[in-house]
Formats: structure tokens, sequence, C-alpha cells
């Protein structure tokens, strides 16, 4: 049985890679699907697909980094299908920049699609949202990764919105969970030291899942999602071991770090990102 039936999903950038495999698969589950992307003629060809194959879908063209945009998406959800069940974040770019050769509007280009687009949507849908399933775009990057300082700051910023929004609106019934793909998309390839990995439509099933009622337990979760291979991400915890003092000074912390602190493995390798 499709597991969406009677369910409104929004989906950012959603007009190629992997927001047009997610509204694809949402829409082949019984979902009615609202296509968003900057690159409207692209958005049309998604809705058109899903239409000629008897699927419900609407265009809401536009940039999420405009917050009257992302209110937008979700009024033209509201108004075609009259509910917003769901929302993926997933318009988001990336490039490669060394630290000191960053281009300062890049940066600011990069944090307002991929924080604030996500937080515009985010604040926009819970509004008209009773019940519902949030899915963020989120990255392993966010452990940071070399030559992409600012991608692994947004994808940091992702797992974080994620957690809180998660633990505030769980008395609502709207859970938030993020996804750590890796697919074959135009994004995906401004990594250049990225693993081969498969299309966009494998990571499909994995959102559409999320989307629905199979998933009313599933909240505050990063979950990875690639190659085959699934698993959830811890959070941020403390490591083992723990040294507790009355009072510290420069010697005891030197002394904690040289004897009782020190990593096994060198720094680069335990803070690795297993791309």
């Amino acid at each position: 049985m499709a597991i969406l039936v009677g369910k409104a999903v929004v989906i950012t950038g959603a007009g190629q890679g992997l927001g047009r495999a997610f509204a694809i698969h949402a829409a082949q589950n019984g979902a009615a699907v609202v296509i968003n992307d900057v690159d409207e003629p692209l958005a049309g060809e998604v809705a058109e697909l899903i239409t000629r194959n008897s699927g419900k879908a609407v265009v809401s063209a536009g940039s999420v980094t405009d917050p009257d945009q992302a209110q937008a998406v979700v009024d033209t959800c509201t108004a075609a299908f009259g509910r917003i069940d769901g929302l993926v974040n997933n318009a988001g770019i990336r490039y490669q920049a060394r630290i000191g050769q960053d281009s300062p509007a890049k940066m600011r280009e990069l944090i307002e699609v991929n924080v604030l687009g996500t937080l515009y949507c985010t604040n926009a849908a819970v509004q008209s949202m009773r019940r519902g399933s949030i899915v963020n775009l989120g990255s392993v990057a966010m452990v940071g990764q070399p030559t992409a300082l600012t991608y692994s700051a947004s994808k940091g910023a992702v797992a974080s919105i994620t957690a809180g929004a998660a633990n505030e609106l769980q008395d609502k019934g709207i859970r938030v969970n993020a996804v750590c793909p890796i697919a074959e998309t135009r994004m995906a390839r401004a990594d250049t030291k990225a693993a081969p990995s498969g299309p966009p439509e494998t990571i499909a099933p994995l959102v559409t899942y999320l989307l629905s009622d199979r998933a009313a337990k599933i909240t505050g979760q990063l979950i990875r999602f690639a190659n085959g291979r699934l698993h959830v991400m811890g959070q941020t915890s403390p490591k083992e071991p723990v040294i507790e003092r009355e009072r510290w000074d420069v010697e005891d912390i030197a002394e904690a770090f040289e004897e009782k602190l020190q990593p096994e493995d060198p720094a680069w390798v335990r803070w690795g990102v297993e791309r």
C-alpha cells in the first residue's frame, strides 16, 4: 500500500537531483507534492511528470532564502491540497574552497540557502502543520571537512536545527529528522574527493519512510544512508575519561592531556570524515 496517501508534502530544491527523486517517490507513494525550486522550468517538468503518471503536484518557484517565498511555498500547499503534512528541506548548495581563499559572497550565499532556507521553511510550515514530519538534509561534513569549511558549518547548523526543533515540536506531534546521504548529484560532484555512489533514487525510500506514519516514533535523529548502508549517527556526548578536580591550574590541565586525554590516533584520523 502507498504509505503517503492523503498527505500533502512540500519539497524544496525539487527541480533536480535528490529533491526531484524525493518528489517523484513521494508522489508514487500517494502524496500530493509541492515542487519548489529556483528554476521554475525544472520544477514544472517534475510536476508535469508526476501528474502525467496520475499523481498530484503543483509548483511554487522561488528561493528559500526569501522568508516570503518560504511562506508562499507553505501557502501553496494548503491552498492546493487543504493541508500540509510534511516538509523536506532539501534545497542546498556546496562548493570547495581553501581557508583564506574563500569568497565572502559565496560564504553568505551558502549559509543563506542551507541554513536560513531551512529555518525559514520550517518556521512557515509549523504554523500550518498540525501533525507531521520535517526531514532536513544533513551531512557528515558537519564534523568538518577540509576545503569545505562553510559547507561543513552549514550542516553543523542543520544538525542543531534538527535536534532543537524535534525537542520543541514533539508535543505538537511534529517529528524532525535529518538524513545524511551520499548520491551522485550535481552538488555532490563539487566534492572532488567524494566516494563513488548510487543515483538519487536510492535515497528516496528513506525520506518517504520518514514522512510516513510508519516512522511515528522516529524524531530528532541524524540518519546516515549511503551506498547500501543505513545507520543512526550518535549525537555529541562526552568522551571517557572525564577527569574531575576541585581546582585546576595550567599544569593540572597539561598533565591531564599529556597523561589521560591524549588520543591514541592522530587528530585527523580521530575526527576524520567518512565521505
